[in-house]
C-alpha cells in the first residue's frame, strides 16, 4: 500500500454471503479494538479494521477535535478523504467488496463523513453513538445506502438533539436510514449487538 495506508488488521471472509466490514474504533482504541464486535454482528464477514493516525494524549483517533464535541473541521475532511483513499486500495489488495462501516463514538463520527464525503468507499453503514461530523456538509448523493445510526439515551457526549439531525440529514441525502434511541449511555450495549445483528442480516438478504 502507499503512503495512505493505515495500520490495520485484515481478517479474511469465512463465509461467502455476508458483506464485508470496516471496522473504526472510538478513541484510544486500535485496530483489535471491534474485531470481535465484528464476528458478532456478521459472522462470516471480512474484516478491515484501520487504526486512527491521530494522537490525542498517545490515544489513536480517526481525527483531531479542538475540544469535546468540537471537531477540527478542515482535518476531518482530510481524513476522511485519505480513510476513503486507503479504503480502494484495501479493496483491490484483499478482493473484497465496498463495505459497510461499522464506527463507535470517534469512529461512528469518520464513517459519517466519509459517507458524506467519499460515499462511493461505502456500501452502508453502522454508526454507534454518532454525531454529526460537518457544520457545513456537501451534498453527498446517498441514494439507497442503507445506514442504521444507534443512539444511547443518556449519553454524555451526544446530545439527542445532534444525532436526530445526523438522521435528518443523511436521510435527505437519500440514505435509507433506521434511528433507534437506546435506553444506554455512550458504551455500546447488548441491545446495539443484537439490532446491529438484525439489520444487517437484512440488508445482506436484500443484496443477495
Amino acid at each position: 500500500m502507499t503512503e495512505t495506508a493505515f495500520i490495520h488488521r485484515f481478517e479474511p471472509a469465512t463465509s461467502a454471503g455476508p458483506p464485508p466490514l470496516l471496522l473504526l474504533h472510538g478513541t484510544g482504541g486500535d485496530e483489535n479494538d471491534l474485531l470481535g464486535l465484528g464476528e458478532m454482528i456478521s459472522p462470516g464477514s471480512a474484516l478491515l479494521s484501520p487504526r486512527g493516525r491521530v494522537l490525542e494524549h498517545g490515544m489513536p483517533r480517526f481525527f483531531r477535535r479542538l475540544t469535546e464535541g468540537v471537531f477540527d473541521e478542515a482535518d476531518v475532511r482530510r481524513r476522511a478523504i485519505e480513510l476513503g483513499d486507503f479504503v480502494a486500495e484495501a479493496r483491490k489488495q484483499y478482493g473484497i467488496a465496498a463495505p459497510i462501516a461499522v464506527g463507535f463514538s470517534n469512529g461512528a463520527n469518520i464513517a459519517a463523513a466519509l459517507l458524506l464525503l467519499k460515499p462511493e468507499a461505502l456500501f452502508g453503514a453502522i454508526l454507534l453513538r454518532a454525531m454529526v461530523p460537518l457544520s457545513d456538509p456537501p451534498n453527498a448523493d446517498l441514494a439507497g445506502k442503507p445506514v442504521l445510526l444507534l443512539s444511547g439515551q443518556g449519553d454524555p457526549i451526544v446530545p439527542a438533539s445532534n444525532s436526530a439531525r445526523l438522521a435528518a440529514l443523511l436521510s435527505q441525502a437519500g440514505a435509507s436510514v433506521t434511528h433507534r434511541v437506546l435506553p444506554a449511555g455512550h458504551q455500546l450495549s447488548q441491545a446495539d449487538v443484537t439490532l446491529a445483528r438484525d439489520w444487517i442480516g437484512n440488508v445482506d438478504a436484500k443484496a443477495a
